[in-house]
């Protein structure tokens, strides 16, 4: 834990609106921009404006109202997906991740999903771990199916990882 957030508030976790989306483009921008071997940005006001129209997105904030973090949710039917998991870089290791997952499992708990699904690239091996300490198991693979192209021919797929809730 960082020293210095053992002062830090929990944050608060609510659902982003349209008026976010300023707000949350950079924010996830940043926290993806280690996908150096993507092409582009992330996300895009368009781009994410589409993905709310499709699901929901949490969002975290400290008590002044600072985005912190935020993860995306989809009902698929009995089963919830969550992704784009993203936490301010300049915040990261504060467990603001951990909560907005939590969040992200109660949500869809309460629209009725019995478990839920995350997708990790596979040149983001480093995921893994964190993702099975949150109670998440490699359940199989998909193809690369991102808006966003390699940069160069590297060999890229998903790994989906699930849980019962």
């Amino acid at each position: 834990m960082n020293p210095s957030s053992a002062t830090r508030l929990t944050p608060e976790i609510r659902m982003a609106k349209a008026e976010d989306i300023p707000l949350l483009v950079p924010l996830i921008d940043s926290a993806f921009a280690v996908e150096t071997f993507l092409e582009g940005t992330r996300t895009d006001a368009t781009r994410l404006t589409a993905t709310m129209r499709k699901g929901e997105i949490l969002l975290a904030e400290d008590p002044a109202g600072a985005v912190l973090g935020c993860v995306y949710t989809e009902v698929q039917g009995a089963r919830g997906y969550l992704g784009q998991l993203a936490v301010d870089p300049a915040r990261q290791g504060e467990g603001t991740a951990r909560l907005l997952v939590l969040a992200g499992e109660d949500h869809l708990r309460g629209k009725g999903c019995e478990a839920v699904d995350i997708t990790v690239l596979s040149l983001r091996p480093e995921l893994l771990p964190i993702y099975r300490r949150y109670g998440y198991v490699e359940t199989g693979t998909e193809a690369f199916r991102m808006s966003r192209s390699l940069k160069s021919a590297e060999h890229c797929h998903c790994i989906v990882m699930s849980k019962r809730l």
